[in-house]
């Protein structure tokens, strides 16, 4: 993995090989955050950031980019930039792990569904962008599928729109932090390590702790943990870098169409009709906000 961009806008096979690894990982985790259901969300995510610190580590070593690591560490204006960053991905794996134990993955699906939509809304509010027509229609058919299923529900899908919201955060300050991929991940865990290790004290100290109390399946499945987390987080950042735009706008669908069929068809998760009209309408929008990225890549 490298941390340097391509000096021109094209695809690379190494960039198509990051990314598609990324979200094959990311498409097949609701599995193995099932088979954790049983083990309360904040002791998974605080074993999540744990073990993600030597794997993360390792990688920057192997590298030999840990200088720009030492430096970061050392500014007080990094540090702040990253504890913001580190404080939403925080609870992105919260919400995400939660949902996955509480039967809710079809809501995982959707909010990675929304999220490109939403980061095209989010830089038209924050950056100035202008959006087109299609863009506009994209949004605002997505935003129709949600009030369906809200009036359906008679509650807002508060899982989707709270991972849309921490993720889209966090991609969008994310390309503000003037760090490599793997650099940022890192200090973004070594932030959460803290409050990540006191948690598991506690927890671990009443002896309601699945690592020193627990079977041995689950001992190996939270050392897992690490490897689910900073793995795939890392293919992406270093594969978005050697890609263009559109091609990222692609791919970026495979995780979750993984999720969905996962939710419908193994976890067995209920799909009605307010669901049969609300995804339908996503992957239409979708469909739109493509044909105006491909436009847009072309001219």
């Amino acid at each position: 993995m490298t941390d340097l961009p391509l000096s021109r806008n094209e695809d690379s096979l190494r960039g198509v090989a990051f990314a598609l690894s990324a979200y094959l990982l990311w498409g097949f985790m609701p599995l193995y955050m099932k088979a954790l259901a049983h083990v309360p969300p904040w002791e998974v995510v605080a074993h999540r950031v744990v073990w993600s610190v030597p794997v993360a580590l390792a990688v920057l070593v192997a590298l030999g980019r840990t200088q720009e690591l030492r430096a970061a560490l050392r500014s007080p204006r990094l540090l702040l930039m990253a504890s913001i960053t580190a404080a939403l991905i925080s609870v992105n794996w919260g919400i995400y792990v939660w949902a996955i134990g509480a039967g809710q993955a079809l809501d995982t699906a959707l909010g990675y569904y929304i999220n490109p939509l939403f980061s095209v809304f989010l830089g038209a509010l924050l950056l100035g962008e202008r959006m087109n027509r299609m863009q506009l229609a994209a949004i605002a058919l997505a935003a129709a599928a949600v009030v369906v299923l809200t009036v359906e529900a008679g509650r807002l899908p508060i899982v989707a729109l709270g991972l849309t919201l921490s993720w889209g955060g966090y991609a969008y300050l994310k390309k503000s932090l003037p760090l490599g991929a793997n650099q940022g991940f890192l200090l973004e865990v070594l932030i959460l390590l803290l409050p990540a290790l006191l948690v598991l004290g506690v927890i671990e100290a009443r002896g309601e702790g699945h690592f020193l109390h627990g079977s041995l399946s689950d001992q190996a499945l939270l050392l897992g943990t690490g490897l689910i987390t900073a793995v795939p987080l890392m293919l992406y950042a270093n594969g978005a870098k050697l890609l263009r735009l559109s091609t990222i706008g692609f791919l970026q669908y495979l995780a979750p169409t993984m999720i969905f069929l996962t939710a419908v068809f193994l976890f067995k998760e209920p799909f009605g009709r307010a669901e049969a009209i609300a995804f339908p309408m996503i992957w239409v929008a979708l469909a739109i906000y493509s044909v105006a990225l491909i436009r847009a890549a072309r001219r």
